[in-house]
């Protein structure tokens, strides 16, 4: 499978306070381990099987992920900007891969 590619959309700048939406995104075959090959062997499972956002080192979204989720992940959730800085989104694989993102906002 090719590398994971995530994707994050949330404003560069918002007022102290200001409820932003953030929308996230990652490139992942999600494959459920359930289907068999061309030669009846089961394809091992491999799916991001949890994601976090944390703004400034405090958790503001979090969830553990099943095999019935799609390919390519999607998430779309609000968070309160309380004062500048730097959300961490992180995606992680059954495989032990941890995919990373950060996105800087600030205060205007």
């Amino acid at each position: 499978m090719a590398t994971a590619k995530p994707r994050v959309k949330l404003p560069k700048s918002a007022s102290a306070g200001e409820v932003i939406t953030i929308k996230t995104l990652i490139s992942h075959t999600m494959e459920s381990g359930q289907r068999k090959d061309k030669d009846g062997n089961v394809i091992p499972r491999q799916i991001i099987n949890k994601f976090t956002c944390e703004f400034n080192g405090q958790t503001v979204f979090t969830c553990d992920i099943d095999p019935a989720i799609s390919a390519n992940p999607y998430f779309e959730f609000t968070a309160k900007v309380p004062e500048s800085g730097t959300f961490k989104f992180t995606w992680v694989d059954d495989d032990g891969s941890v995919y990373t993102d950060e996105q800087a906002i600030e205060i205007k």
